[in-house]
């Protein structure tokens, strides 16, 4: 049924307010159940005005409802009844969001004979029962200027007001009143909504999940630039600008990210089914179907609109703050300054003040380098700020795809600077960071959806490279103090660009590394800086995966991170890097913990690189790492048997074996389930044993002493087992494999013994050290080469209850070279003495 009719049908048998309060309800909440559909069809301003429309026509039939009620057969004529309607806020702009407060000021005009107070009353009561969201004013007409001037957010309000209905007469008189308060101390009142917006840009700053109405470049900043225009031009839309104040093709880019970010602010109202300006994560998804992104792939769809959002907000900022300037020189312009901006002068029409770059406005623009090589100058001392005025004028400029040497060699320039940070800001306000450091250009507003960073991706780049030009940390600065300039200015460099690979298939470190590379050899660094620079960004995320993942007081985690990196110099760059970028992600990322948690991987990597024959042992390990990575039959391994292979502890192991066999052997100790053997014979004896069960190595090394054994190694897999390999100089024939076997099966019966001649060693060819590693102990054994002498040991360890973890024998001109590494976790080096006199005993 049309709602007039029905309200019509209640007025004629005279229903109480509550019927009509509960009919307009239901017709409000049958609207806002197709809300979507109507966002579907109106995105943006459109659906904006269309709602704030909906609620006039609400507010028109409230109006005529309480005239009927109070004025039965004598109604009087609309402009007979000193009151009006007026929209106030985003109401009172067409600018109404879904679930925002309909901000509402009754005006009336004091006259005798109507009871004024309780008809405005009735209005009232009823728009509450029927559910508007109202925040309300009323104030007779000619104490409007006092209100306004009492409160500058009232003012505010009262500066976008619209006539909604009522009396004409008092419109036009609320209107005379409106253009006192525009008239009235406009300065005073600019110069405060300007600190206003100051304010609120602290409180609220770019980050991942903006707040579109606050943060800068958001919907205030968009009202701040028409308030001021109202003032001064006394306009009430500020395209009435566009064309002669503003101009025209700034205005169109404006307006086209304004229109985006109300469609933004609207789905974001549905999404979360209450007032919500804030682009949260958790909404995105929904926002990204409410405005028709999602289509093919929803992840994309979802980064599309974050990315497009902080884009729009950008350019609110930077065409908002220029008009705002502007707009407000009469009131920020004093006339006694003008001694000291001559003072000032930088060039003709360009400015400094209190470190701050000024330009005067309409000023013709030069070239990208001539500001360029102007910042360069201002901030060879201190870090330099910039006006939006400056800002504008850089962005009316080209950078040429092709630059010239002058160009490059002033880009360059940047990261030589004390302050390069302040630079390249400047550049990022402008809009010509892209043009600028074109490595940059695909991360620009990229957004981050991991839950750590509060930034998108550029503003965090930025961000990075500011913490590296404040670096205050006691360890860090002296580091960073040592550098030659060449690599101070190389560091800044990778700072900047250490995430310029995000957002590509291809693993980010990569892929920044190699845009790094091209990028770096065109400034001109020298071929030994790049491969620094690259060796950074390929492992800025290392030393923060490390505290955070692995065991950092364990000796084989730390040869593994620091293997790669091979100088002290790196290293020192390296936690420079990573304390500049962790400070980036957001504030209070960067705490104690993770300080104390760097240093101690720090100093013990530092200590690390003095003992090269283990880094040099591990980074063989990771080479062997990466060739098995790219095995196509070790990507078809379960993930789980990957990792399992990844974590098998020794070195030697990896280093040992071919990619090819370290997949055969895991293959083989998958399906071991007490213990397996493999026996080859075809030019020396090869005996390979897989065991979960404990091995009487003494009665199997003892019963085959009769062989020349060459080598002997032990590894330890996963799930428990270990990986037995004995190799012998001497081979066997084919009738006798099947004796060895048995032996090898007897020797899992640990109540078998043998008699074994005692070898001669002497305490000086003998060696233990238990601090060899954090994990293990090692023993070696340098003397003649004689039969038995491993089985003695290994009987002697057997009845100690002495765990070999990895045994490596190596035989040269009938001398002997045995090395033993054995787990802390035993008592071999508590029964250290016991153990030396034993095995030296009678020699």
């Amino acid at each position: 049924m049309d709602l007039n009719i029905a309200i019509e049908a209640l007025l004629d048998k005279d229903a109480p307010d509550f019927e009509i309060s509960k009919l307009l309800k239901q017709s409000l909440l049958d609207y806002r159940d197709h809300l979507e559909e109507i966002f579907m069809q109106n995105q943006g301003k459109a659906f904006l005005v269309h709602h704030t429309r909906k609620i006039d026509t609400f507010l028109n039939l409230i109006y005529k409802v309480v005239l009927r009620k109070m004025f039965r057969e004598f109604q009087p004529m609309r402009n007979a009844l000193p009151i009006a309607l007026v929209a106030l806020g985003s109401y009172g702009r067409e600018q109404l969001c879904v679930h925002s407060d309909i901000d509402l000021m009754i005006v009336y005009k004091e006259t005798p004979g109507y009871n004024l107070r309780e008809i405005i009353e009735k209005m009232l009561y009823i728009a509450w029962d029927a559910g508007l969201q109202l925040g309300h004013r009323v104030h007779e007409i000619s104490e409007l200027p006092e209100v306004a001037e009492s409160d500058i957010t009232i003012k505010t309000a009262i500066l976008e007001s619209r006539f909604v209905i009522g009396s004409n007469f008092v419109w036009m008189e609320t209107e005379r009143q409106i253009a006192r308060i525009r008239r009235n101390r406009p300065k005073a009142y600019v110069l405060s909504k300007i600190e206003e917006a100051q304010i609120r840009h602290r409180k609220f700053p770019i980050s991942m999940e903006p707040n579109i109405k606050e943060c800068v470049g958001g919907i205030r900043d968009a009202n701040l630039a028409f308030w001021i225009a109202s003032v001064r031009h006394n306009v009430f839309r500020l395209r009435h600008l566009a064309g002669s104040v503003i101009d025209e093709a700034d205005y169109t880019e404006y307006r086209n990210a304004l229109e985006f970010i109300f469609r933004v602010r609207a789905a974001l109202h549905l999404s979360a089914k209450k007032k919500e300006d804030t682009l949260r994560l958790e909404l995105v998804p929904n926002v990204a179907r409410l405005m028709g992104l999602e289509k093919e792939n929803p992840q994309k769809a979802q980064r599309a609109l974050v990315s497009r959002t902080l884009q729009s907000l950008d350019t609110i900022r930077k065409k908002t703050a220029y008009w705002t300037g502007l707009l407000a020189k009469p009131y920020l312009f004093e006339a006694g300054h003008v001694p000291l901006l001559r003072k000032e002068r930088v060039e003709a029409g360009i400015y400094r003040c209190q470190d701050t770059l000024y330009a005067r406005r309409h000023l013709k623009p030069k070239t990208f380098l001539t500001y360029l090589k102007m910042l360069l100058k201002e901030a060879s001392a201190i870090p330099i700020e910039t006006d939006a005025s400056f800002e504008h004028l850089m962005d009316r400029t080209e950078i040429p795809k092709t630059k010239g040497k002058q160009l490059i060699a002033s880009i360059r320039q940047i990261f030589y600077l004390p302050y390069s940070a302040s630079v390249i800001k400047a550049i990022y306000k402008s809009g010509q960071l892209p043009g600028a450091v074109p490595p940059l250009k695909k991360v620009m507003y990229l957004p981050q959806f991991d839950g750590y960073h509060h930034y998108p991706v550029d503003f965090h780049s930025w961000f990075t490279l500011k913490h590296l030009d404040e670096l205050e940390h006691p360890i860090l600065k002296p580091l960073f103090d040592k550098l030659d300039r060449d690599s101070k200015a190389m560091l800044k460099l990778a700072a900047l660009l250490h995430d310029a690979g995000k957002g590509r298939r291809r693993d980010h470190h990569e892929v920044g590394a190699d845009l790094f590379k091209v990028y770096a050899r065109k400034l001109g660094f020298s071929q030994e800086l790049i491969r620094e620079g690259v060796l950074l960004i390929r492992h800025h995320t290392r030393m923060t995966k490390t505290i955070h993942n692995e065991d950092i007081y364990d000796e084989s985690t730390v040869s593994r991170f620091v293997a790669p990196l091979g100088s002290h110099k790196i290293l020192d760059m390296l936690f420079i890097l990573t304390y500049c970028d962790v400070s980036a992600v957001g504030p209070g990322v960067y705490n104690a913990f993770t300080d104390r948690m760097l240093k101690t991987l720090y100093f013990a990597a530092s200590e690390m690189l003095d003992n090269p024959a283990i880094i040099d042992e591990t980074a063989k390990r990771l080479r062997k790492e990466k060739s098995l990575k790219k095995l196509e039959v070790f990507k078809t391994l379960p993930r789980t048997l990957q990792r399992k292979i990844l974590g098998i502890e020794s070195n030697l192991f990896f280093i040992k074996h071919s990619a090819r066999e370290i997949v055969d052997i895991a293959l083989h100790a998958r399906g071991v389930i007490d213990y397996d053997m493999q026996i080859g014979a075809k030019e020396t004896l090869k005996i390979e044993i897989y065991r979960k069960v404990p091995v009487n190595l003494g009665y199997l090394l003892g019963k085959l002493s009769h062989l020349e054994l060459v080598t002997m190694e032990i590894f330890k897999l996963f799930d428990g087992v270990k990986y037995f390999v004995l190799e012998f100089n001497d081979t066997i024939n084919a009738e006798e494999v099947p004796t060895v076997e048995q032996i090898i099966h007897d020797s899992f019966d640990m109540q078998k013994s043998i008699k074994l001649t005692k070898p001669v060693i002497k305490p000086s060819e003998i060696t233990i050290d238990c601090e060899h590693s954090k994990t293990y102990a090692m023993m070696q054994i340098k003397t003649a080469n004689q039969r038995g002498l491993m089985a003695y040991v290994a009987h002697y360890f057997d009845k100690l209850g002495i765990d070999i973890a990895t045994a490596v024998i190596t035989t040269r001109k009938h001398r002997v070279n045995d090395l033993f590494l054995i787990e802390k976790d035993g008592e071999f080096c508590t029964k250290k003495e016991k153990i030396l006199s034993e095995l030296t005993k009678d020699s």
